[in-house]
């Protein structure tokens, strides 16, 4: 499957916040170099409520094009995003720490990152060039950012153009760079023909290099007027020979990549005074990445005829001898035979000679890398043909920590789930130990420990290094009253039922499987009625679930539709109405086996369903208001005078006809949160609501009348994620400065059964979770279909067969209550280091020791009395010690 890194997805965000947007107070850990503007007075309560973020765990899920290993400190790394922030690597946890959750609503651009560097003189410096479009679609000129503590704090160099985090071309690199002999000095190559950028002051204050000869000429596609193709990719990557300076003094041979292919490298060599053409250069191609081996004097390059990232035909790789200046084509493979570029490229600095490189653009059968022992004199590859179509690899590839990356694909040959990754611009070898590389997929970061198994003929291990890098753009929410407590539509990787908010989902949906999941919606009153819309390469764009989006089915569609749009469910599941992307708004009774179009709304509203009559459904358009009594087979128009244009989102309140919650418009016109109670007839705007872009329902507080309204808004002057429980009458800012995630606008909801807790949607850092350190009285509701909360289970765990190194397991799960089991998830952990390998009857995830077992769906009903079963076999390095306590759904189990 090919993942795009949402420029759609972010271009939808972007138009709907490109109309003067305020800047409402810089946050303190984003402190700008211009000074702080003043904060408008505020009568609401900000932060008054303590709230505890996380994310509703994926891991991955979005384009790694960078990551960034420091040349003097061990384990010290950094990963970029195109849309979801930077990330420092915790050794301890072996997993990432998020550094840019602080950019505000108004600078939203600034989540993406084009450039990262950190420095090998200080260590505790970390650098990173972010914005994310250079059209008009981003609002706010790009910015070099500053930390001295590693990216726990940052100051800000806005620059006076913009930055393209999620442009073309936007794996090259790195175009971010700090002298390491004078650390003081920073390089930036600019796209849209800005040039060479030179910072002298640590990142402070940038001027333009006015004498380097080449701003680049190359754009995606000339003929594209939006300014994204047709942008000139610039300057994309700076590269030092550290051996031509000295502490303290500048360093004197500079390289740097130019997005121009007959001219794609230049030097200078002193000091960034003079800069010339490299002769004897290759032309026709783009230099992706420019790598020195300062051991043997060899600057590398990895070539394509494309600037990335998806694309790619053509490709070859170059060896510069920076002694005697001759150029070496190293190519594994003849230019003849490739079909892809080349762009990860990385050199072992203990082991002088050895690189590796990356075959970004190969998506069939599967991507490609290459390593060479000889400063690529020969070549071996990760995987290569036996016999067509079978092929043997030199790795072996475990998911089992992220198990949606097989896309639940069963490919014949040789194609293989899951795959080694696409979009594999980024791969680095870590510099102080030969055996640990990672590298950056378009939906995971892949890595291994035992590299140098390749060269002994031995297979080595690949895993997902992902955990905590949270990337995934969010499209729509809902959190059902039983069931799985969320259920998330997604872009690129369409969306899950999370079961367990802290555990990474088994699959992704699937049958059908869509690229980008756009709208889903439950039936109030049976919750395990669920729909879902998205984007395909052809139909099907709609599937649909009875088991609360545990399976699913196909529907039919209407003639002509392209894409998912929105979708809703009647309230108690009897029929669904569809606004899908280039065709009428249709209505359906049962599962859409035949589909009627609608009449007297048009084509393009958002549909929502009434959560309490199940004849009734809302839609919305271009500032009207829409009605249908009638299961959606006739619109009305109803309320006028609502926002013409900009993000507009509604949502009906659950178990109350008629109540009407809508948030939306944009900066130029009208803006704000409306209610109605007389089902769309007429509505009241909320005046001390400035601005609001999604509202959502959660349990009402303790003693309160009223569900609990979330927002993704303006009050008071101040930009954030409030909560009210009293109606809308009074709100409390329940984020802070320190999580801001720049664009919240797409979807908000809270939980019906827990008070206070809320799912927040980005656009490229997942799925925020917030819980309340205030309980508000409201506690938690049973969920109908979990299991009982009092130890009713019982669970026997059995070590049938033992082996050196591994075992053998089956385990019983008896329902000991009076209530049926509908669905069920068993955990444990293990005491000796055991680790599942395969399963039988049901499918697992692990964690460290941390094991969760989820049901297959002949089996997730266990009547009062009765039994569930399944079996795995494990390795057992330390032996195979029995788990002495078990949970399901997160309640204890006596052990049987």
């Amino acid at each position: 499957m090919r993942l795009s890194a949402r420029p759609i997805a972010a271009l939808l965000a972007a138009l709907a916040l490109t109309a003067g947007l305020s800047v409402t107070g810089t946050p303190a850990v984003a402190r700008s170099d211009e000074g702080t503007a003043a904060a408008e007075a505020s009568e609401v309560s900000v932060a008054a409520d303590t709230y505890r973020w996380k994310n509703a765990r994926i891991d991955g899920g979005g384009f790694v094009p960078g990551i960034v290993f420091n040349r003097s400190e061990k384990n010290l790394a950094y990963a970029r995003t195109d849309i979801g922030g930077a990330y420092r690597w915790d050794q301890a946890g072996k997993q990432w720490t998020p550094l840019l959750d602080w950019v505000d609503w108004d600078r939203w651009g600034w989540s993406g990152v084009v450039g990262l560097a950190s420095d090998a003189a200080e260590p505790d410096n970390v650098y990173a060039a972010v914005g994310t479009y250079t059209n008009d679609w981003d609002p706010t000129n790009g910015a070099v950012l500053r930390s001295s503590d590693r990216g726990a704090s940052w100051k800000a160099a806005t620059l006076p153009f913009k930055l393209g985090g999620n442009m073309p071309g936007r794996g090259m690199g790195e175009r971010l760079a700090v002298d390491p002999n004078k650390n003081s000095v920073l390089y930036l190559g600019a796209p849209s023909g800005k040039g060479l950028w030179r910072s002298t002051d640590s990142g402070v204050t940038w001027s333009e290099v006015t004498a380097f000869p080449n701003p680049g000429n190359y754009a995606q596609d000339p003929t594209d007027t939006s300014g994204y193709g047709n942008d000139n990719q610039g300057i994309v990557w700076v590269t030092f020979d550290e051996r031509s300076g000295s502490v303290g003094s500048t360093t004197q041979d500079i390289y740097v990549g130019v997005a121009d292919k007959e001219n794609t490298v230049y030097r200078s060599t002193d000091g960034g005074s003079t800069w010339s053409r490299i002769a004897g250069q290759p032309t026709g191609y783009l230099a992706h990445k420019g790598v020195l081996d300062s051991s043997t004097g060899y600057l590398y390059l990895t070539l394509s005829d494309t600037g990335g990232p998806y694309d790619g035909g053509k490709g070859q790789i170059w060896r510069y001898d920076t002694e005697s200046g001759a150029w070496t084509d190293v190519s594994p493979v003849a230019e003849a035979d490739t079909y892809y570029g080349f762009s990860g490229l990385s050199v072992d600095r203990q082991k002088p000679g050895t690189l590796m490189a990356t075959a970004y653009s190969s998506w069939w059968p599967d991507t490609q890398i290459f390593r060479s022992t000889d400063s690529g004199a020969t070549w071996t590859q990760a995987w290569d043909y036996t016999s067509y179509p079978n092929r043997s690899n030199r790795y072996t590839l475990d998911v089992s920590s992220v198990p949606w990356l097989s896309w639940g694909a069963n490919p014949s040959p040789p194609e293989t789930a899951p795959k080694l990754g696409w979009m594999t611009e980024s791969l680095e070898i870590d510099p102080f130990d030969s055996d640990r590389m990672m590298y950056g997929t378009g939906a995971t970061v892949y890595g291994t420990e035992d590299l140098t198994s390749w060269d002994s003929g031995g297979r080595f291990t690949i895993t997902p290094m992902v955990k905590g890098l949270e990337e995934t753009a969010v499209n729509d929410l809902a959190s059902p009253p039983s069931g799985a407590p969320l259920l998330s539509a997604l872009g690129d990787i369409g969306g899950f039922r999370h079961t367990d908010l802290d555990a990474v989902p088994a699959m992704m949906f699937t049958s059908p499987n869509l690229d980008s999941t756009t709208s889903l919606d439950f039936a109030e009153k049976s919750p395990g009625t669920v729909v879902r819309v998205g984007n395909a390469d052809a139909a099907p764009h709609i599937g649909f679930s009875t088991d609360n989006g545990a399976n699913w089915f196909q529907g039919s569609e209407p003639s002509g539709v392209t894409g998912g749009g929105t979708v809703a469910a009647a309230a108690d599941g009897s029929g669904f109405v569809w606004s899908p992307d280039r065709a009428a708004v249709h209505h359906t009774t049962g599962y859409g086996n035949s589909w009627t179009a609608s009449t007297g709304i048009p084509a393009g509203a958002t549909v929502e369903s009434d959560r309490e009559n199940p004849e009734k459904f809302y839609g919305f358009k271009a500032g009207t208001f829409y009605v249908s009594t009638d299961g959606g087979a006739t619109f009305t128009a109803k309320a006028t005078g609502l926002p013409a244009e900009g993000n507009v989102r509604f949502k009906a309140l659950p178990g109350t006809e008629g109540d009407i919650w809508l948030a939306g418009g944009a900066a130029t016109g009208t803006y704000g949160l409306w209610r109605s109670t007389d089902s769309g007839a007429s509505f009241t705007e909320f005046s001390g609501v400035e601005q609001a872009d999604s509202v959502g329902f959660g349990k009402a507080a303790s003693g309160a009348s009223y569900q609990t309204v979330f927002v993704s808004a303006k009050i008071g002057g101040v930009r954030g994620v409030f909560r009210s429980t009293d109606a809308g009458a009074n709100w409390t800012r329940i984020n802070d400065d320190a999580h801001q995630w720049a664009w919240t606008g797409a979807a908000i909801t809270g939980d019906p059964r827990v008070y206070g807790r809320v799912y927040v949607s980005t656009n490229g850092r997942g799925i925020q979770v917030g819980e309340s350190s205030d309980t508000g009285g409201g506690g938690t509701d049973p969920d109908p279909t979990d299991p009982p909360t009092d130890a009713n289970c019982s669970v026997t765990y059995k070590v049938t067969n033992q082996w050196s190194g591994g075992f053998q397991a089956e385990v019983t799960v008896a329902n000991t209550g009076s209530t049926a089991y509908d669905g069920w998830q068993l955990g444990w952990s293990f005491p000796g280091g055991q680790k599942v390998t395969q399963m039988w009857n049901a499918s697992h995830q692990q964690d460290g020791a941390k094991v969760t077992v989820t049901n297959v769906g002949w089996n997730g009903k266990v009547a009062p009395g009765s039994s569930a079963g399944f079996g795995f076999t494990g390795t057992s390095p330390g032996g195979s010690t029995e788990p002495d306590a078990f949970t399901l759904g997160g309640e204890a189990c006596t052990v049987g």
